[in-house]
């Protein structure tokens, strides 16, 4: 049996006002709430458990590497919540690779993006384009 993990469990964020942080997650990015106590929250976005959790310490801008958490989206959602986003958040990337992206921040400037695509459009994509240098493993 290979050992390794399996998937991904959880993410959790750091923020600085969780009320404000469960508005954003589910009336912006329509995360549904799961629970909610003083200093946090669980929310699911489709099989991703996310956990809100109120810290002093949270960040106060966006950290300037380009880590950040991307979310599917449906095809036929995707215009209307780029729209919904870009009105609501600031952009902090324009979009260079392949599927649709827009690229957002969160009210406590943690790096979000909602995409259209999985990583077999990622791999097509570069196994169709050889000149990007990307090896791609597996059939």
């Amino acid at each position: 049996m290979k050992v390794g993990v399996t998937g991904l469990n959880h993410i959790t964020l750091a923020v600085a006002d969780v009320q404000r942080s469960i508005a954003f997650y589910r009336d912006v990015l329509g995360c549904e709430v799961r629970a909610v106590w003083a200093d946090g929250a669980y929310l699911e976005a489709g099989p991703l458990w996310l956990c809100l959790s109120r810290d002093d310490l949270v960040r106060t801008s966006p950290h300037p590497d380009y880590t950040h958490i991307a979310f599917s989206v449906d095809d036929d959602a995707f215009t209307e919540m780029s729209e919904q986003i870009t009105a609501n958040c600031t952009v902090w990337k324009d979009n260079r690779s392949e599927g649709a992206s827009t690229y957002f921040l969160d009210p406590d400037g943690h790096k979000l993006e909602i995409h259209i695509g999985n990583i077999e459009t990622r791999l097509a994509h570069y196994r169709n384009d050889p000149s990007t240098g990307v090896r791609v493993f597996g059939p």
